[in-house]
């Protein structure tokens, strides 16, 4: 069993909870959010935040793996940020180089793979390379995978996964009759995860209570934690705190149980 301490954020009084270590989410997903307003309430340029984010993902990828989890994705860019502030952009295609840079020879060391997801080919080129290298540099290790979504929007990826379908169709090599939830599954960007594509668990920080276009499709039976700390402010005991409220519940999938 793990163990943690836990304050009621109501009545200030602290308790220790145990975590169900037979019961662990095989995959987790977190949509990173509350950079920006991190720093803003400290008088800070967005850019501390995003660098502080940057940190905290270090501190929760060696956690999560520590943990037991196998898949630990998140949110990092979506096809959608680009509608942002130019320099803040630039500055976000520059942090994979940053992290990356600094962090592999602990990824390496904690056994984790790194996996990316996204239209990555749309990227800049330094950062193309910094991703390039570091799904290369951690290819061996077997450990939890740390996938992350970078250009990624889920819409997008639907579309893209029907787009593939009906060339196969209309190249004679499927029966559009065979086309059922399974083989479009095969097409999605989390394909090569197998049977832990599909997250148990969706973490959301900053009190935001939304998808954002992430994962649509896969996440049609996640249990959902919204939190209301922003990203910077993660830690180990928080996502303890979410594992924990993902324990409490009962998943059916649709079904009846006992």
């Amino acid at each position: 069993m793990f163990s943690f301490l836990n304050k009621d954020q109501q009545t200030g009084e602290v308790a220790e909870l145990q975590l169900d270590e037979q019961n662990i989410p095989a995959h987790i997903a977190i949509i990173m959010d509350g950079n920006g307003r991190w720093a803003q309430q400290r008088h800070l340029p967005r850019i501390a935040g995003h660098k502080q984010g940057m940190n905290t993902v270090k501190t929760v990828a060696k956690a999560a793996s520590h943990l037991g989890v196998k898949v630990l994705t998140l949110y990092a860019f979506s096809t959608e940020n680009w509608k942002r502030p130019t320099a803040e952009v630039n500055y976000l295609m520059k942090l994979p180089v940053d992290f990356f840079g600094t962090f592999v020879p602990d990824l390496v060391k904690n056994n984790i793979r790194v996996k990316v997801m996204g239209y990555t080919d749309q990227l800049p080129a330094a950062t193309q390379k910094a991703v390039h290298d570091a799904i290369e540099d951690t290819k061996d290790c077997t450990g939890m995978v740390l996938n992350f979504a970078l250009n990624y929007g889920g819409r997008a990826e639907i579309v893209t996964a029907v787009q593939s379908l009906a060339q196969q169709v209309q190249a004679g090599q499927l029966d559009p009759t065979a086309i059922d939830e399974a083989r479009l599954g095969q097409q999605l960007m989390t394909s090569d995860l197998g049977d832990l594509q599909d997250p148990d668990l969706l973490i959301r920080t900053s009190g935001e209570e939304r998808l954002s276009n992430f994962m649509l499709w896969q996440v049609a039976y996640s249990e959902f934690v919204f939190m209301d700390l922003h990203w910077p402010d993660f830690d180990q005991t928080t996502l303890e705190q979410a594992i924990y409220q993902y324990q409490q519940r009962h998943r059916r999938f649709g079904g009846l149980t006992n």
